[in-house]
């Protein structure tokens, strides 16, 4: 991976969204130009019917790309084809100075592993993934072998994840 990519992971309803939000909004904050992957299950879909670019999805098109003066979209049907990996999606993306990407449990980079009691799962990930190099809890945590963090404590998960990425601030 050419990227500097730092992982968001945890079970369904452990936190991942929010803390994923929260930290794009610290880390942009403090001048990064951080981009996100989100891994999602199933049969998702940015795109709602009636729309004239779901009218063409449903079409047949394999890629349409919306455009305008603000943003642009690429949604891209597989159409039985296999999901991308992780990689080649990094490779799609322009770039920037960090990609958070959440989900992708069994993927090799650093991540950061949100604890909710909440969670559907409360079974810890760290213990069988060596990628996991933080945990991130809304309850206390004993007897990991990483940093254990509060899970709003935003600000010194951020400065964590910069220093585990290699980011360095300007200081002039």
């Amino acid at each position: 991976m050419s990227k500097r990519v730092f992982g968001i992971t945890g079970w369904k309803n452990s936190g991942k969204t929010t803390l994923t939000e929260l930290l794009v909004k610290e880390l942009a904050r403090r001048g990064w130009k951080v981009s996100t992957v989100k891994h999602a299950h199933h049969d998702f879909d940015i795109d709602q019917p009636g729309t004239d670019s779901f009218r063409h999805r449903a079409a047949g098109a394999t890629e349409v790309a919306i455009v305008s003066d603000r943003r642009w979209a690429l949604m891209h049907e597989l159409r039985g084809d296999q999901e991308p990996t992780l990689d080649a999606i990094l490779e799609q993306m322009s770039p920037c100075d960090l990609v958070l990407v959440e989900g992708y449990k069994r993927e090799a980079h650093p991540k950061i592993e949100a604890r909710r009691l909440d969670a559907k799962d409360r079974t810890p990930l760290s213990a069988g993934d060596p990628a996991i190099v933080a945990v991130a809890a809304d309850h206390p945590v004993d007897g990991e072998s990483v940093p254990v963090f509060r899970l709003d404590d935003v600000a010194k998960i951020a400065t964590f994840i910069e220093k585990a990425s290699g980011l360095k601030p300007a200081r002039g």
